[in-house]
C-alpha cells in the first residue's frame, strides 16, 4: 500500500490569500509537526512510501521531510499550479495512483489519534471512508450518506435521499483499480480546465458511478481527530483534540504495563506451580500411609 498526501496549498482559510505562512503540514502541536506525526504513524503501520505532494514553501516541506523520516520513505511530487485548484494537487499524483497499488489518500491538515488511520489499513474493506457520526451539519465538513447500510453519496453538497449522514475525516483507502478511476477522473476536469472541482469532486465520481456497495466505510466516531481549515480549529487542535489523543495514548501504556507485569509475574512464578503441582500427589500419598 502506498500513501498519496496532499500538502501543497497556502491555508487561504487559516492565513488568508496572499501569505507567506508555513504549510499546514508544518503546524506543530506538543512540539511535533503534523507531517513528522503522520510519518511516524504511517511508519508504525507498516506502509513504506508516501507521495508528499508539495507546492507552496515546498523547501520547507522537504527539509522537514528529510528531518522525520527514513531515507526513500517520501516521495515528493511538486505541484507548480497549487494556488489554482485542488484537483491540481490530485491529478499530480496520477502516476502513483495508476501503478496498480493499494492507496491510502490523505488530508495533510490532520490531527488524529494513531487509531484513525489504523481502521482503514486493516479495514477488510477494500475500498473504504472513514466515517464520524459526531458532527456538527453545515456548509464545511465533507459528508459521506448512507441508505440501507450502503455508502450512496459524498461531497459537501449531497442528496437528501439518505438514512444517515456522517462527516468524512479526510483519509480514504482505494484498491489499485478505483485508485485509477480517480486519477481518471481528475484528469477528466483537468483537461475540461473545470478548476472549480475539488479532489472530493473526482472521488464523488467514482462513487456514484460504481455499484453501490464498491465503496464501504470504517466508523471511527469517538476517536479524537480534527481537520484544520480555520484558526479556531487550531485552538480546538491545541486545547481539545491533543489532549485526548495524550489522555488515550497514556491510558493504552498503563494498559500495556499492567498486562505486561500480569505476564511477567506468570512467567516467573509458573516454574514454581508445576514444581508444586508435580509434589501434591506424592504428600497426599505420603499423608495417606
Amino acid at each position: 500500500m502506498k500513501v498519496v498526501m496532499l500538502a501543497a496549498g497556502v491555508g487561504r482559510r487559516l492565513f488568508g490569500d496572499e501569505n507567506h505562512c508555513l504549510p499546514k503540514a508544518l503546524l506543530r502541536f506538543d512540539g511535533k509537526s503534523l507531517l513528522a506525526r503522520h510519518v511516524e504513524i504511517l511508519l508504525d503501520l507498516g506502509i513504506h512510501e508516501l507521495a508528499l505532494v508539495i507546492g507552496h514553501r515546498k523547501e520547507d516541506l522537504l527539509s522537514e521531510a528529510r528531518r522525520v523520516a527514513p531515507e526513500g520513505f517520501v516521495r515528493p511530487i511538486i505541484n507548480p499550479r497549487y494556488r489554482e485548484s485542488p484537483i491540481l494537487s490530485l491529478h499530480a499524483a496520477a502516476e502513483v495512483m495508476e501503478a496498480g497499488d493499494d492507496v491510502l489518500f490523505m488530508d495533510a491538515d490532520v490531527l488524529y489519534h494513531p487509531d484513525v488511520l489504523g481502521r482503514l489499513v486493516w479495514s477488510p474493506h477494500p475500498n473504504c471512508f472513514t466515517l464520524d457520526w459526531d458532527w456538527e451539519p453545515g456548509d464545511e465538513p465533507v459528508k459521506l450518506c448512507i441508505r440501507g447500510g450502503e455508502l450512496i453519496d459524498f461531497g459537501k453538497q449531497v442528496t437528501d435521499d439518505y438514512d444517515q449522514i456522517g462527516e468524512w475525516p479526510g483519509f480514504l483507502r482505494m484498491s489499485g483499480e478505483i485508485a485509477a478511476k480517480v486519477a481518471a477522473a481528475a484528469k477528466a476536469h483537468v483537461d475540461e480546465n473545470n478548476l472549480t472541482a475539488t479532489y472530493e469532486t473526482a472521488m464523488r465520481d467514482v462513487l456514484v458511478s460504481e455499484p453501490v456497495g464498491t465503496f464501504g466505510f470504517e466508523d471511527i466516531t469517538g476517536i479524537p481527530w480534527t481537520e484544520i481549515d480555520f484558526p479556531e480549529d487550531v485552538t480546538r487542535a491545541e486545547e481539545v483534540i491533543l489532549p485526548r489523543i495524550l489522555m488515550e495514548h497514556l491510558q493504552q501504556l498503563s494498559l500495556y504495563i499492567m498486562v505486561t507485569a500480569q505476564l511477567t509475574i506468570i512467567h516467573v512464578f509458573l516454574p514454581w506451580v508445576r514444581q508444586i503441582c508435580r509434589w501434591i500427589p506424592f504428600i497426599q500419598n505420603k499423608q495417606g500411609k
